[in-house]
């Protein structure tokens, strides 16, 4: 499970980095909130903690988060009035902690929102075997008999076990955005149809060849085990 860390203190941002590795999470982290908007098609998280210190308007901030993505979200802010957290809560942040906090209390409320997502880190996943192929999400590897393991992207993983976990079922474009990429909304045709793209020149015999991944034009994709 993939966390980002947006704090404009390096040294705050070396301390909730410390700790949210130590409850199992990867971290990656940033002193700007729009760098990390930008970028994230191509690195999208599962939770975001938002640590600012002053400089920044934390409900400005919070609406650029929610604009592109519905993710967990988490603030560790200075000392803030009722109506100002009221106000962020209203807006969309899950947790609006004031400093001082200390970590054994924000890796609690780190872990509550992790079940409240229903998200667990990777490693906790189970494998997939669906007879000609198999997933393991502690390496992000799938395996097909006849071919090396070949190791995925964090995109490309979260695609294929959001298709494998519910084979047979179409799922549409939006649900792919959501569950692949943190957005929320009406699905980017283009934005999955390259990542199904990229998928299957690792999974399929041949670029040309659906045999695991249907496409359903106009609705989404499906997951399914043709045998030859």
């Amino acid at each position: 499970m993939q966390a980002i860390i947006v704090a404009d203190d390096n040294e705050e941002k070396e301390i909730t980095t410390f700790l949210l590795r130590r409850i199992g999470l990867s971290v990656a982290s940033s002193t700007d909130h729009e760098r990390v908007l930008k970028n994230w098609t191509e690195h999208p998280a599962d939770l975001m903690v938002v640590a600012l210190s002053g400089s920044k308007e934390p409900l400005r901030v919070l609406k650029d988060i929610r604009e592109v993505t519905q993710i967990p979200l988490l603030f560790i802010l200075e000392s803030q009035s009722e109506r100002e957290v009221c106000d962020l809560l209203k807006e969309g942040a899950d947790i609006v902690l004031s400093r001082p906090t200390s970590s054994r209390f924000l890796g609690a409320h780190v872990l509550a929102m992790m079940r409240r997502a229903n998200s667990v880190p990777n490693f906790v996943l189970p494998s997939l075997e669906l007879e000609e192929i198999s997933l393991d999400p502690s390496t992000r590897t799938v395996t097909i008999p006849g071919k090396d393991p070949c190791r995925l992207t964090q995109l490309e993983f979260r695609l294929l076990y959001t298709l494998m976990t519910n084979r047979g079922q179409v799922i549409p474009l939006e649900v792919l955005v959501e569950r692949t990429w943190g957005y929320t909304g009406e699905g980017n045709q283009e934005l999955v149809r390259g990542l199904v793209s990229r998928l299957r020149r690792k999974i399929e015999d041949s670029p040309e060849d659906h045999r695991f991944i249907e496409t359903i034009p106009g609705v989404g994709y499906r997951f399914t085990i043709d045998t030859i």
